[in-house]
């Protein structure tokens, strides 16, 4: 008998056979090669943020010398209009950024996945009452209800993270109870239910664990959205407000036409740290979505 050619590569199904679900998930994860990039990149940036005491030259919020210098080997990047060190700022606006970011989703992750859980598991009144709040904070235009609540409270940093936290949750929740419907008709959640397991238990270790994956990637999504909105309002005045550093209100400075054409400085560099933490996290975003489900690439 002729030997099939194919089974040439049994050793490597056998070995993908043997393989964990994360190995799964990372092996299809470094196929994408931009993501692999965009990851080393957020690395590097957020190192360099969490390390920005150590790593700054000058104290961001002190001045360090003459007004509105160009880059020169003392100062890299430059000094803003009074003089403070414009790389120990962007360190520090990184610093912020992240910060407004990551706790802006975690904030609005943790309402979305509670409140998406209750209504797609209970149901019934439950559901309706959770759903129907969903669709009203969603009916008002987004970026108006975060002018709006911006006004209303305090300027600063953790107003920001608040407010942009409690308006970000309606999408993770409606992805939550999406997943707990289709979750909850499977044989292991029945046969919990049947067997007389605790709610909490059939929740919290049976259907989350089971969900967090496109919790995962959505979230993603909204962090990136997240540093956009605190960028913007705190280039309109209504974020984080001076002497504090953020990188939209460095680029609050640009407003001017000379600053624009003259001072090129002063908003470039933090335009640039935006847009390459808000591509790098999309990028990111994308690989998870298709590590996760290796079929959305064939779907789309």
């Amino acid at each position: 008998m002729k030997k099939d050619p194919l089974d040439k590569k049994e050793p490597e199904n056998t070995l993908l056979a043997h393989e964990t679900y994360g190995k799964a998930v990372w092996r299809r994860f470094c196929r994408h090669r931009l993501a692999l990039i965009s990851l080393a990149a957020l690395g590097i940036i957020c190192g360099a943020a969490v390390f920005a005491p150590v790593i700054a030259p000058y104290d961001p919020e002190a001045i360090a010398g003459p007004f509105g210098a160009a880059p020169s080997r003392e100062f890299l990047l430059g000094t803003d209009q009074i003089g403070r060190d414009m790389a120990s700022r962007l360190l520090y606006a990184t610093r912020t950024s992240l910060m407004a970011g990551v706790l802006a989703t975690l904030i609005a992750t943790a309402i979305g996945v509670f409140l998406g859980l209750a209504a797609g598991y209970f149901g019934g009144v439950t559901d309706i009452l959770i759903m129907r709040f969903t669709d009203m904070v969603m009916s008002f235009p987004y970026i108006l209800l975060v002018l709006v609540a911006a006004a209303i409270f305090k300027p600063g940093l953790w107003s920001i993270i608040l407010i942009l936290g409690f308006v970000d949750w309606p999408g993770i929740a409606r992805l939550v109870r999406g997943n707990v419907l289709s979750l909850r008709e499977t044989n292991f959640v029945k046969s919990s239910m049947a067997a007389g397991m605790p709610a909490r238990h059939i929740l919290f270790s049976e259907i989350l664990p089971n969900t967090m994956a496109p919790v995962l990637v959505y979230a993603t999504s909204v962090m990136a959205l997240t540093m956009l909105d605190e960028a913007a309002l705190s280039f309109l005045g209504m974020g984080v407000q001076p002497p504090a550093a953020s990188l939209g209100n460095m680029l609050n400075s640009a407003q001017s036409i000379t600053v624009l054409t003259k001072q090129p400085w002063l908003w470039i560099p933090p335009g640039l740290v935006i847009i390459l933490v808000v591509t790098a996290v999309n990028f990111v975003g994308d690989a998870l979505r298709d590590a996760f489900d290796p079929l959305s690439v064939i779907k789309m």
